[in-house]
């Protein structure tokens, strides 16, 4: 079964969901039979590398006064918090995070995407890093696995440009407008960071409605290898 995430790296639902879409699959029977892949989408397309600290970005980018985008950051720590995770707003530093969808492209193809994921979003959410710092993306990116040399070459070369752009037009086909999203076999879509329990039980019914194979040509004289040999 193939899991798709559409998320961003500068999305505190999409880490929450992370966490919560990590207990759904820890209590699925079939789980070491599912596949996930992350994929693009930008919230903020037109940050700069670097918009400074989470509370002025956000009073700035909703119309609010400072006092209130401090409540709705103090209000997503203690979410955050229910999850097992620690959220640093008084450290975050927004900014702009297409080359950190490059990079987990690379990381998808080197087999450590999920591991790359989990790196940046600590490294934005926890660690106020800045993950549109392109010397920075390179030293988490090796702490996570990658070839720190290939990573540079990547972002300098301008590759994967076009692999983010068709993430983010896939997901407008699908009619993504919010992230977390989550696709499950390409039949369902579940939209919002959803509790454990509920991604749980999408699981289990995209799994239990699979389509069982339906053999059309067969029988004893079939031409075919088996455990007891090849038919001659």
């Amino acid at each position: 079964m193939h899991v798709e995430i559409w998320s961003d790296i500068a999305c505190p639902w999409c880490y929450v969901g992370k966490r919560r879409f990590e207990a759904a699959l820890a209590a699925f029977e079939h789980r070491d039979e599912v596949r996930v892949t992350w994929r693009s989408f930008e919230l903020d397309p037109g940050a700069p590398a670097e918009a400074g600290r989470q509370a002025a970005h956000l009073a700035r980018k909703y119309g609010r006064t400072p006092e209130q985008a401090q409540e709705m950051l103090d209000a997503m720590t203690a979410t955050a918090a229910d999850e097992g995770l620690s959220f640093r707003f008084d450290l975050m530093r927004a900014g702009n995070t297409f080359d950190a969808h490059r990079l987990l492209h690379l990381a998808k193809e080197r087999g450590v995407q999920d591991a790359v994921k989990e790196r940046l979003l600590r490294a934005y959410f926890t660690e106020g890093e800045a993950v549109g710092d392109r010397d920075t993306l390179v030293r988490l990116a090796a702490e996570s696995g990658l070839d720190a040399d290939e990573v540079r070459a990547a972002l300098d070369e301008g590759r994967y440009v076009g692999a983010v752009r068709a993430d983010e037009a896939e997901a407008q086909a699908l009619g993504i407008r919010g992230v977390p999203f989550f696709v499950v076999d390409r039949r369902y879509g579940v939209s919002g960071a959803q509790p454990a329990d509920v991604l749980r039980q999408v699981l289990d019914r995209a799994w239990s409605e699979r389509a069982p194979l339906i053999p059309v040509v067969g029988g004893a004289d079939a031409t075919a290898c088996g455990p007891d040999g090849c038919a001659i």
